[in-house]
């Protein structure tokens, strides 16, 4: 990813960054945060930090199929300190939809959110990224499961581990039913999830940036000024409707989000891959 307008990183800083969040993956611990060598701040480190983190997965022969979006919560915005999302990008084998069971040997500190996730129809490279380009843009909608996951030890994060953490990504799942704009408003959706069974959060399209779709007018843009548009086809997680709740192994997980349905992942016992 290349073009956004940021200073240059300290080269050295995002070496020892990603080589110390790589190790976590590497090793199957998390650990300590990344901030004591990039700052609490530097926007443009932590995204050379995941730049380089996804070379690696590339070069490894990952594919990239979409991205996600993080901080779209104004609690959470308050919580780091910042005022604008963060995203992250998603890979090909990080969609368990198919599998009866979440893999919980490759996820060290997982939680559950809700989501509405966009596929994209046609690219978001040129031209006017306005919401009537956007909304056209979107095939259609599926409800969706993000599973989260640190490599920083107990979530100890602020922005710029999360971002070169990848936005915190882990997993992700997605539900069969698919809607169309026309028959589905991601603002006014409202959302439930359970573990196991008991109620555990709750929210709605407006805690998603007052709209799932500014989310990812915000990420079209954003996006394309990296150097790496969006493309027809990508999935786009859009972002938390409510809080985010731990996942230990062994959970059921079901989320209801209005028209579109319910999703489910049920989390294997420990050391299932």
């Amino acid at each position: 990813m290349t073009g956004m307008a940021y200073p240059p990183a300290d080269t050295d800083a995002v070496a020892r960054a990603a080589a110390r969040l790589a190790a976590a993956l590497d090793e199957g611990r998390p650990v300590p945060p990344v901030r004591d060598l990039l700052g609490e701040h530097d926007v443009a480190a932590a995204y050379a930090v995941q730049r380089e983190l996804t070379r690696r997965r590339l070069a490894a022969g990952a594919v990239v199929v979409g991205r996600k979006i993080g901080l779209t919560s104004p609690a959470v915005q308050r919580q780091l300190g910042v005022d604008q999302p963060d995203f992250g990008v998603l890979f090909a084998d990080m969609d368990v939809s198919g599998l009866p069971e979440v893999p919980s040997g490759r996820l060290l500190q997982p939680k559950a959110e809700a989501e509405i996730a966009f596929v994209l129809r046609e690219d978001l490279a040129d031209g006017d990224l306005d919401p009537v380009r956007i909304r056209a843009a979107v095939d259609h909608a599926v409800a969706a499961l993000e599973i989260v996951d640190s490599r920083v030890a107990d979530w100890d994060i602020r922005l710029t581990d999360t971002v070169a953490d990848n936005a915190s990504s882990g997993l992700f799942v997605l539900a069969e039913r698919r809607l169309t704009l026309d028959e589905f408003e991601p603002r006014e959706a409202t959302m439930r999830l359970y573990a196991d069974d008991v109620l555990v959060s709750e929210g709605n399209g407006a805690a998603c940036l007052g709209d799932p779709l500014n989310a990812l007018a915000w990420l079209a843009r954003t996006a394309r000024e990296f150097g790496e548009p969006l493309r027809a086809g990508q999935v786009v997680l859009s972002g938390a409707l409510g809080p985010m709740v731990p996942a230990p192994p062994g959970t059921r997980v079901r989320a209801e989000i209005s028209s579109l349905g319910e999703v489910t992942a049920a989390f294997s016992e420990k050391g299932d891959t």
